[in-house]
């Protein structure tokens, strides 16, 4: 019954992402003029390279980019769109042929990648989305309902479909976490025996989401499951776990698929993460910017989402590189 139930919630929601994605498909802008040959600078902008994800994200752009026949330089603005607009600029300056940007916010960096395109320089957005369409060539990110669909369903058979949980919230500005948390919730949301005693926004960090769990910790101290936006707040809550000696009997769930939590989940720490392709999209964008420069071709449908993968103990040992999945 619970598989029934979980299924239907992750094809519902499968549904949902397709009839989104056709909607906000962009027709190609006919006033492009570009074409030519590849060759000269692409910018790439990343969140924060501290973090394995983004610097996966610039890592193997940067590779694709080079091994093209481009220069590459690979800049961060750690959430901040003041910082991600001084970039913008630069990119601009240095006569940039392409620019591969994660967003610093779903709002606050349309009036940048506006900036960018009104200075012809095509701009590939990568792992999260604006609020906007058609400035962008394209929008590249991870099937986001559909892996927290199949995360949740994974940390409800591991909760026994019982139990007090609280749930760790990304960064608000990010709508990646809203969609996630709604996956979430449209699958946990089936079992009345499922009860969640708290959430805290934790930006994606690891020691905010340590803190944020010692916290909810003292608040419910008979949790028995964890929910996380993301590997990093996770691992925090691990962490902090541990320090208070409650580690064993909870059940903590993840997102992302990066080293640390490969090998949380190998060590039997972590239930699961939900590994996003972030090395296949990062790499996808740069060949759709040479495809563009060199014909003036822009992507027929704007929004691009790429499909998650569960990672468990039974297929941890399938994790070739960072977020590479060799099964």
């Amino acid at each position: 019954m619970m598989r029934k139930k979980a299924i239907t919630a992750l094809i519902t929601v499968g549904a949902v992402v397709l009839t989104i994605a056709g909607c906000s498909a962009a027709e190609p802008d006919s006033s492009d003029t570009a074409g030519g040959e590849s060759g000269g600078l692409i910018t790439i902008i990343v969140n924060d390279p501290a973090n394995p994800y983004w610097k996966t994200e610039g890592d193997v752009a940067k590779a694709a980019a080079e091994e093209l026949g481009y220069e590459a330089t690979v800049g961060a603005h750690k959430g901040d769109t003041n910082t991600e607009n001084t970039l913008i600029d630069t990119a601009i300056s240095n006569k940039s042929v392409a620019i591969i940007l994660d967003p610093a916010n779903a709002d606050g960096s349309v009036a940048a990648v506006q900036k960018a395109d009104a200075a012809g320089i095509p701009v590939f957005l990568v792992n999260a989305e604006i609020n906007e369409t058609g400035l962008a060539k394209a929008q590249l990110v991870s099937n986001n309902a559909q892996g927290a669909a199949i995360g949740a369903q994974e940390w409800v058979a591991q909760m026994g479909e019982v139990g007090d949980y609280v749930e760790l919230f990304g960064a608000p500005s990010d709508n990646n976490a809203q969609t996630r948390s709604n996956g979430f919730t449209t699958v946990i949301g089936q079992y009345p025996d499922l009860v969640q005693a708290g959430s805290e926004v934790a930006d994606w960090d690891r020691t905010k989401g340590h803190d944020k769990m010692q916290s909810l910790l003292q608040s419910n101290p008979a949790l028995t499951g964890v929910i996380s936006g993301n590997d990093e707040m996770a691992l925090g809550a691990i962490a902090a776990l541990k320090e208070a000696g409650k580690l064993d009997g909870v059940i903590v769930g993840g997102f992302d698929g990066s080293p640390d939590a490969v090998d949380a989940v190998a060590a039997g720490e972590l239930a699961y993460t939900v590994l996003q392709p972030v090395a296949v999209f990062a790499k996808e964008a740069v060949m759709l910017a040479d495809k563009f420069i060199k014909t003036g071709e822009a992507p027929e449908t704007e929004k691009q989402s790429f499909d998650c993968i569960l990672i468990t103990v039974d297929n941890v040992d399938k994790m070739t590189e960072p977020f590479t999945y060799g099964g």
